[in-house]
């Protein structure tokens, strides 16, 4: 994993809007109609060489695929783990939602009615079999497309520090109906997933795990605070197993407070988080900071002991508002992070990602995600000059 040794990395946390033609092609495909499969393929793969030079001509140095063949960074893993049956339209919203829909009734039937707008509808998973991973071709067409965008964009000559490329973390994936307990559910799924998790490393590229469901399992309006702690446990120790025996310094946890682009009344604090972030094994952990409602938990990192060999990425740029957020800012909260854990500890990055689901309608419109990429390299290029001079 590439740190920033003598300046200021930039990355983000991954998804990014599908073009209309793909999308269009998608939404054939997850409603189970007749599409072109060679279409769409070629459709991913162009998506990816434009996603990828977009990110670097727009200053990010740690760089992706921009999930360009998922459907959400989770529904995607219906075609790649086997054990389990799709539930359609059955779910909601994730259980932390329903205080805050509560408390805010209308906004949230607005805000929920621009789902319409994605290509695939809500769906959970249940396990009815034993939990198996059937996504290598898939996974392998993901790799050869990033491999190929990447390799263009440096033959072109600009420069790459590093590639990432987002998993699944082993929760989140509704309903268990088949393992006598959730541990052991959790552990089948992490086995599942960790072949993917290795898959992606083999190919040279740095894992990133998506986990909201780290936030999701210690909020208290769910559950009681113990529940809360023994759920995050379980969690902690089915990724770690899942990632055993890969180097710490190819592993990059996010987690966040997940779609919900509301009032946030009911968000756990990160101080109660961090605890828990912290027992997994990874180099990096990328968390929410532009959202308003975490901007202040900066001085969390105060008071704990951040270990000699990980990371920080904290998000410096919105996933829920098309403001552009100001270099100046930007570069602010970089120097107020590298003074409290060491410059060499801190790349500057992204809430959340900026399509999690495939959608006509994500929150940030398309084409202002890139200058919000310019000028998060512009505050890491101004946050360099004070830490390095």
């Amino acid at each position: 994993m590439k740190t920033s040794t003598d300046r200021i990395l930039t990355t983000h946390v991954g998804s990014l809007a599908r073009p209309t033609d793909l999308l269009d092609t998608m939404k054939e495909k997850e409603h189970g109609r007749p599409y072109d499969q060679a279409q769409f393929d070629q459709q991913v793969t162009e998506a990816v060489a434009d996603r990828v030079r977009k990110q670097v001509e727009n200053g990010i140095d740690i760089v992706t695929d921009g999930e360009m063949s998922k459907v959400s960074f989770l529904g995607y893993v219906k075609d790649r783990l086997g054990g389990f049956e799709v539930e359609e339209g059955g779910s909601g919203p994730a259980p932390s939602w329903q205080a805050e829909i509560d408390m805010f009734p209308e906004y949230y039937a607005d805000y929920m009615g621009k789902y319409s707008a994605a290509v695939a509808p809500l769906r959970r998973i249940i396990a009815r079999g034993p939990v198996s991973y059937v996504g290598h071709d898939l996974l392998q067409i993901d790799i050869d497309n990033l491999k190929a965008a990447v390799a263009a964009v440096k033959a072109d000559g600009y420069e790459v520090a590093d590639v990432f490329m987002p998993s699944s973390g082993p929760s989140g994936f509704c309903r268990n109906e088949y393992y006598p307990s959730n541990s052991e559910y959790l552990e089948a799924v992490g086995e599942a997933m960790r072949e993917e998790y290795m898959a992606i490393v083999d190919a040279g590229f740095i894992l990133q795990v998506d986990d909201p469901w780290l936030i999701e399992l210690l909020t208290e309006s769910v559950r009681s605070w113990e529940e809360c702690v023994d759920l995050a446990n379980q969690h902690v120790e089915a990724l770690n197993h899942a990632l055993r025996d890969i180097p710490r310094d190819k592993v990059r946890h996010h987690t966040c407070y997940g779609l919900n682009h509301g009032p946030r009344l009911t968000d756990v604090p990160m101080a109660k988080v961090v605890p828990f972030m912290l027992k997994i094994d990874a180099g990096a952990y990328s968390f929410e900071v532009a959202n308003p409602r975490h901007q202040h938990e900066y001085k969390v990192w105060e008071d704990v002991e951040l270990p000699d060999d990980r990371v920080l990425i904290p998000g410096l740029i919105g996933h829920a508002n098309n403001y552009v957020e100001h270099e100046d800012l930007i570069a602010e909260y970089i120097v107020r992070y590298a003074d409290i854990v060491g410059k060499e500890r801190v790349i500057a990055g992204a809430d959340c990602g900026f399509s999690s689901r495939a959608s006509y309608k994500p929150e940030v419109h398309p084409t202002v995600v890139w200058p919000k990429f310019k000028h998060l390299a512009m505050g890491a290029e101004l946050a360099t000059k004070q830490l390095w001079g």
